[in-house]
């Protein structure tokens, strides 16, 4: 069992927490048609926010050139120039394609000022399985996409851990 303890947002610090209902009206795919489309590998990882044993992956030893898209709405999430190895088994990333990195993130307090807000992922609040970390989502679908640590490389020290499953590659 591999567990990631990273830093995370530590307990007292101000939060914006986002809606969690993953099946909002940003996502006109309703459950049933979702279904049919994704393989239940996709689905689980994505509308469950399930993670992919590590080494599984399609992406997570890929550096074609190209983008990484949403599996479920198709935005652009991340470039593979911000792609790297980060030796954990999950593709790993650097920033979101439109280079917008959240407070959250930084383990700054929501309410300091950071470009971070309109980014093509939105990062969450998560407490599950007896571990405080940073969830990334699409902030376009709300389809769970992995987590983000502060032990990445420079300059940001960020590494955006995502499941291949939430990802689409379109190269260049």
């Amino acid at each position: 069992m591999l567990i990631c303890f990273a830093g995370a947002p530590k307990r007292g610090m101000i939060v914006r927490l986002m809606n969690h209902d993953r099946n909002d009206d940003s996502n006109n795919d309703s459950n049933g048609d979702l279904r049919k489309r994704l393989t239940p590998e996709q689905y689980r990882v994505t509308q469950e926010a399930g993670t992919e044993r590590a080494f599984t992956g399609e992406y997570w030893n890929h550096f074609e050139d190209g983008q990484y898209a949403c599996v479920v709405c198709g935005e652009i999430l991340f470039e593979s120039g911000a792609k790297f190895e980060s030796h954990c088994g999950w593709p790993s990333f650097t920033e979101p394609a439109d280079r917008r990195i959240s407070a959250m993130a930084l383990g700054k307090r929501a309410s300091d000022d950071l470009s971070g807000g309109n980014s093509k992922v939105e990062d969450r609040l998560d407490e599950s399985h007896g571990m405080i970390r940073v969830e990334v989502v699409c902030r376009k679908c709300k389809a769970h996409l992995g987590h983000v640590f502060d032990d990445g490389p420079p300059p940001s020290g960020l590494r955006y851990c995502i499941n291949s499953a939430s990802l689409r590659f379109v190269p260049r």
